[in-house]
């Protein structure tokens, strides 16, 4: 099971959101490509790095930020926020992404998003956002009426074959993880599972790694460890265990 570092930008910053909030931000650092060479240093086998300001503007914002992670990074990235066309797909794989994360444009426009997964494959992932067990889009904004595990199957019917799964309330909180409505969304699709949201120590860790489900492939860690409420070698560790 991979842990997975998050790097969350806004405004050329590294930061994290409380609940998804953009009101409720921290500035863990001003350099995001210094935090990506220091989780790689640590250990990261795969960087999940999210452009906040796309996501909230519809638009990707910091490319070429983005293109200097790759660039510079000797693990791969995999990149949401702000991706609603094919030509940021492209252009997002042209600069080094090895993965390309969808929720907006998987929502609103299946068909593409069908012939993106014919095209990329396993390189496309959808993010499950989950609000009160249902999905939430266009950077967590807005609540739609689908429930979470209704929506992932029909992704899957267009050719996804792998979900981030984040419990939106937990998400910053260092609350703990939402292993319940985890395990339930994971047991319920055929697809790998990313772990996500409200990661708080390194118990977080292994309970998700105890549930033994082959589908479940990694955690994304945020807050916990700019906060150093974890540390990622000793993560690493317990996921390998």
């Amino acid at each position: 099971m991979l842990i997975i570092p998050a790097i969350d930008i806004k405004e050329g910053k590294c930061v994290r959101l409380f609940q998804g909030n953009f009101r409720k931000e921290t500035v863990y650092d001003d350099d995001p490509i210094k935090v990506a060479t220091n989780w790689q240093r640590q250990g990261a086998k795969l960087l999940h790095i999210v452009d906040l300001d796309g996501a909230k503007s519809g638009k990707i914002k910091h490319l070429s930020l983005i293109a200097e992670i790759a660039k510079k990074g000797s693990v791969p990235i995999e990149v949401g926020g702000g991706i609603r066309d094919l030509e940021t797909i492209k252009e997002l794989f042209d600069t080094g992404a090895e993965k390309v994360i969808l929720t907006t444009l998987a929502y609103e426009n299946p068909g593409l998003l069908k012939k993106v997964c014919g095209q990329y494959g396993e390189k496309i992932l959808v993010s499950i956002d989950a609000r009160d067990g249902f999905l939430s889009i266009k950077g967590w904004q807005e609540k739609t009426k689908e429930k979470t595990v209704d929506f992932a199957r029909r992704m899957e019917s267009s050719g996804v074959k792998g979900f981030i799964y984040t419990d939106i309330k937990r998400d910053g909180t260092l609350s703990g993880v939402n292993l319940q409505e985890t395990k339930r969304f994971a047991t319920s699709v055929r697809g790998k599972v990313v772990a996500s949201g409200g990661i708080s120590n390194l118990d977080d860790i292994r309970r998700i790694r105890d549930l033994g489900l082959s589908s479940l492939t990694g955690v994304i860690v945020g807050k916990a460890l700019y906060t150093k409420a974890i540390k990622l070698r000793e993560a690493i560790k317990i996921a390998n265990e």
